[in-house]
């Protein structure tokens, strides 16, 4: 165990502090100060997972965000996370880790069998391979979803929690590195309210990784300590290590997850404080520093268990103490790798440094490299890596001098660790995210942002493309200044002295060649995650793909967990060398949020379950549930879906309260319809231009049923209105449209029409309102009522009367949704429950039935009565609904919606118009939402074309009181079609059907007028 682990001054774990923990149900040893890759690397551990697309063994590659391949399915239970990150993962006591891919095993992978026939799987296979036979669909969705994806979702309820926390301050800086720490003194300094964030559990960014880094004067980890407590004991400064920043929108809001609890234990975790927390951040001025990635150079096998940049053999030895190899390869362009190859070395692994210029690095750099024991190898490159489940050495051939070519054959060099360095990639993500665009920069070889930001935003250090940091620092400076004056402070700039190398030019290779022609050799990777390589972009290109978006797409280059991190920039390269363009002009795909993945609980927080959407009550709730009422969510209210007795099921409880309504009498609470007080000398004014009918002459103690149109003609909502007194009205709504209708009301008072006199007033949870329903329902009513006259001469349909009822004030509306004699009583919400109950007491002797939703849907069905959102979708105006007796096209005055009723489109006499269903057989319900076709021979087969559109079903139910089915449906050119045969065709059966007015029962409507 921790077989290449080493004691390294500059590492950040703690050696007294051993910690256990489980990868693939093995138990391992790490330190405290480890995240789970740096400890699997330290136990020896190079295989940890297989790629998506051929199964290949892959291992871990990077040491942050950039990883492609060390994703992790993360403890048990409910307390599962899946695809982490290794590297990413801090190390604690317990840890339960295991792979996510390899089938039946990661040894013994079955999709890493089929990825030797790799050739016959080229970019784009998928789009072409699964299309036929048709009857083989099932089992290729079968195949299809068994080799996608990676780790399993949480089948459990999370039992933790969230919160979420909003900033407003001065300055935000991205990034703890030491241009982002030192941006924060000087804004801390300069006395602005200041935050920053930085992904990593510690700040330091970059400093931690580099054991020999000296900033004024001495060790870079002792500036550090200085300057992260300078900032924690400022006053006007929030520090927030573990915070990634995710996504940065208009206005500089920036979020951003912390993870609070993380790194701990799970038994160790307090119940009372959040896992992670998503902070919203205003900033006046945003200041990047978010670094860079460096990427790899791309050559043949790259992919191999053991293989990794540069960086992460850096950062791995020197922060987490850990060898990732004795015998290290170390290919490179550039001079950084030379610090890795020295730092390698010094720790007796033996290093060979293979740099792709004849001359190399900085002669301060070689000298270093060579003194620590490192062997340099000028001019070579890499053509392929060997081994299976881990790399065992590598081939190198001579590189031209002057041009990407092989001159001649170089060593074999056996290891067991194989690192590369291509180049920094500056983390320009964020940038990008609300419609930043970096630009290639040829001298860099990167695209970076540019050094002035843009307004509000401010980017400091090797982002904008500084990759030394004494000249990081500098711009960091002038960068700083121009922030505090903006905000109007004088700048406190007081800079450290920092000690750089001289830095050699880069060569320009991202492809290192092998002297075969592409797509002859061995594969060479581009995006690890996705088994992009250097012949898929080709194919793409050849495939006539000449933007980098569609070459992404057709190739999945970048796409997954890591979005492209490594990759992207050697994939813009190589397909702007394909299509023989400068990179400059291929350009980059679109960044955008998030940055890393972020779980759904941190985007949530707070809101979920009933702080998402609220469970809403009437005050009858303990009415119903003493009854053994089920529930449906209605609008978020929870309104009673049938009321079974004994054993009953749906249907047959609904037959039984339907037949019971329209026999004798039904109750049901109707608290949850929308109700909106409407007061003010122009509410008539009003009321006409927000309905399609008329209501100048309404009078007091009268009720009217009107339609709510859209500016398109087409119907959004319903409801009857009822006239309190001249300029006084109790407008109800349909249960879920309450708030868009007030919404909608109160937009256009504001918006258009502010010179109207008119208020309103929600007044949904100040009712209780009791529907009274069927033909014993005036009975009822009498026994609790005195003081208003129920004859029907005196209280017609459509009147309204105040009074009392039970002993309580109350308004009484003559409104039957049912078609039959029914009054609806509206009393203080506060009274609900009692009216309820005394009006079971009242309707004992009758019988008296409570109903829910269901049967009220029936009911209504039975006498043609629409539904808002079901019988209608926005695209259904009032004449398709045979309802032109609500729209006042003649009145004197406009509504809204009017003109569009009389476009072109909207007049059309075959356009869907609302019908009755009666199918053959009386028994058969059918399915709602069901297709209607001219005939049967249209009944969709699979393989063929889509049939045309004829209609559909709306509503179905079945009647016991009529004793038989009855459907709703919208058809073309319904009007004309009545007693016309139909066939109705859902879910492979297909049923003949007549049409029929919509209206079943009553059509003259006596039963209500009685």
């Amino acid at each position: 165990m921790n077989s290449h682990r080493v004691k390294r001054g500059s590492a950040r774990i703690d050696y007294n502090r051993p910690l256990e923990f489980t990868f693939d149900n093995k138990t391992y040893e790490g330190f405290h100060g480890d995240t789970l890759a740096s400890a699997l690397l330290a136990n020896g551990t190079r295989m940890i997972g297989r790629s998506f697309k051929y199964g290949r063994p892959r291992g871990i590659y990077g040491a942050g965000a950039e990883e492609p391949n060390a994703l992790m399915q993360l403890e048990l239970g409910a307390y599962t996370v899946p695809d982490a990150k290794a590297t990413q993962i801090e190390l604690y006591q317990g840890l339960i880790a295991s792979t996510t891919t390899g089938w039946p095993s990661l040894n013994i992978d079955a999709k890493g069998i089929l990825g030797k026939l790799g050739r016959f799987m080229p970019p784009g296979f998928y789009y072409k391979t699964f299309m036929k036979p048709d009857g083989w669909w099932p089992f290729y969705e079968q195949l299809i979803r068994k080799a996608a994806g990676y780790a399993e979702a949480p089948r459990e309820a999370d039992p933790e929690h969230y919160d979420h926390l909003h900033h407003h301050v001065d300055v935000l800086v991205v990034g703890g590195g030491v241009c982002g720490i030192q941006a924060a003194l000087i804004a801390a300094r300069s006395g602005l309210k200041t935050v920053i964030v930085d992904e990593q559990s510690e700040m330091g960014g970059w400093l931690l990784s580099d054991a020999h880094q000296q900033i004024n004067g001495e060790a870079g980890s002792s500036w550090l300590a200085k300057a992260v407590a300078e900032l924690d004991a400022a006053s006007n400064v929030t520090r927030l290590p573990r915070t990634t920043a995710f996504a940065l929108h208009d206005y500089n809001l920036v979020q951003a997850v912390e993870q609070i609890q993380d790194h701990l234990p799970i038994s160790e975790r307090e119940p009372d404080v959040p896992r992670q927390r998503l902070h919203k951040i205003r900033a006046h001025h945003i200041v990047l520093a978010t670094g860079t990635i460096e990427r790899p150079l791309v050559f043949g096998y790259n992919d191999l268990p053991g293989i990794l940049t540069a960086a992460a053999g850096q950062t791995y030895v020197n922060r987490y103490g850990v060898q990732v190899g004795k015998e290290v390869l170390i290919l490179t362009s550039n001079d950084y790798a030379y610090d890795t190859a020295r730092d390698l070395a010094e720790t007796g692994a033996r290093v060979w440094l293979a740099d792709t210029r004849a001359r190399g690095a900085s002669a301060e750099r070689q000298q270093a490299a060579k003194a620590a024991g490192a062997e340099l190898l000028l001019g070579y490159g890499i053509a392929k890596a060997f081994g299976n489940k881990k790399v065992t050495g590598a081939d190198l051939v001579r590189l031209d001098p002057f041009s990407n070519k092989v001159v001649g054959r170089g060593p074999h060099v056996n290891c067991d660790a194989l690192l590369s360095s291509g180049g920094q990639s500056p983390t320009v993500h964020l940038f990008c995210h609300n419609g930043g665009r970096p630009v290639w920069d040829e001298q860099r070889l990167a695209f970076v942002v540019p050094e002035a930001g843009r307004p509000g935003i401010a980017c400091v250090g090797s982002v904008t493309g500084y990759f030394v940091l004494s000249e990081a620092l500098a711009q960091t400076g002038r960068a700083m200044q121009a922030v505090c004056e903006a905000l109007g402070k004088t700048a406190q700039i007081e800079l450290p002295l920092v000690d750089s190398p001289e830095v050699t030019q880069a060569r320009r290779i991202f492809r290192v060649p092998d002297g075969k022609p592409e797509g002859e050799g061995a594969k060479a990777f581009v995006d690890f995650q996705n088994d992009v390589d250097v012949g898929g972009i080709y194919v793409a290109v050849r495939e006539n793909y000449r933007n980098i978006e569609h070459v992404k797409r057709y190739t999945a280059l970048g796409f997954g967990t890591d979005q492209g991190k490594l990759s992207n920039v050697n994939g813009f390269a190589i397909t702007a060398e394909a299509l023989g363009k400068p990179i400059s002009e291929v350009g980059t795909t679109t960044y955008r949020p998030s940055y890393t993945p972020v779980t759904f609980g941190a985007l949530a927080g707070h809101m979920q379950g009933d702080t998402f959407e609220p469970r809403r009550y009437t005050a009858i709730q303990p009415a119903h549930e003493a009854r053994g009422a089920k529930f449906e969510v209605v609008g978020q209210w929870m309104r009673p879906w049938y009321f079974p007795k004994g054993n009953e099921d749906l249907h047959t409880a609904v037959n039984r309260e339907c037949v019971a309504t329209r026999s004798r009498v039904g109750v049901m609470d109707a608290s949850t319809l929308g109700k909106i007080d409407v007061r003010g000398p122009d509410a008539r004014e009003f009321l006409n231009r927000v309905y399609s009918n008329a209501w100048t002459k309404l009078e007091p103690g009268k009720c009217r049923y009107g339609l709510m149109l859209d500016e398109n003609g087409m119907v959004m909502d319903d409801g009857v209105t009822a006239c309190i007194g001249e300029n006084h009205f109790h407008m109800t709504t349909t249960t879920g449209g309450a708030a868009k209708v007030l919404g909608w009301l109160e937009r256009w008072h504001q918006t258009e029409w502010p010179e109207l006199k008119v208020y309103f007033s929600s007044v949904t949870d100040h009712w209780s309102t009791v529907a009274i329903v069927g033909p014993d329902s005036r009975k009822v009513l009498k026994k609790l009522c005195s003081d208003i006259d129920l004859s029907a001469d005196a209280f017609k349909f459509m009147d309204g009367r105040e009074g009392t009822v039970a002993g309580l004030p109350a308004r009484v509306f003559r409104i039957s949704f049912s078609g039959e004699v029914a009054y609806e009583v509206n009393v203080d919400a506060s009274y609900g429950h009692y009216l309820w109950e005394e009006v079971m007491k009242a309707g004992k002797e009758f019988d008296i039935t409570p109903y829910g939703t269901e049967s009220m849907h029936v009911l209504r069905a039975e006498k043609g009565y629409i539904i808002v959102g079901q019988d209608t979708d926005g695209s259904v105006s009032p004449i398709d609904l045979g309802m032109a007796w609500a729209v006042g096209m003649k009145k004197p005055f406009s509504f809204l919606g009017r003109r569009s009723l009389t476009r072109s489109d909207t007049v059309r006499k075959d356009r869907k118009q609302l019908v009755g269903l009666l199918p053959e057989d009386p028994t058969v319900v059918l399915a709602e939402g069901a297709q209607i076709l001219q005939s049967p021979a249209q009944a969709p087969k699979l393989g063929e074309p889509p049939v045309a559109m004829f209609g559909h079903v709306t509503s179905s139910y079945y009647s016991a009181f009529m004793g038989r089915s009855i459907a709703m449906a919208v058809l073309k050119g319904g009007a004309e079609k009545m007693g016309d045969t139909v066939y109705v065709w859902a879910a492979g059966k297909v049923h003949k059907a007549t049409v029929a007015s919509s209206v079943f029962l009553d059509p003259q409507g006596e039963r209500q007028n009685a």
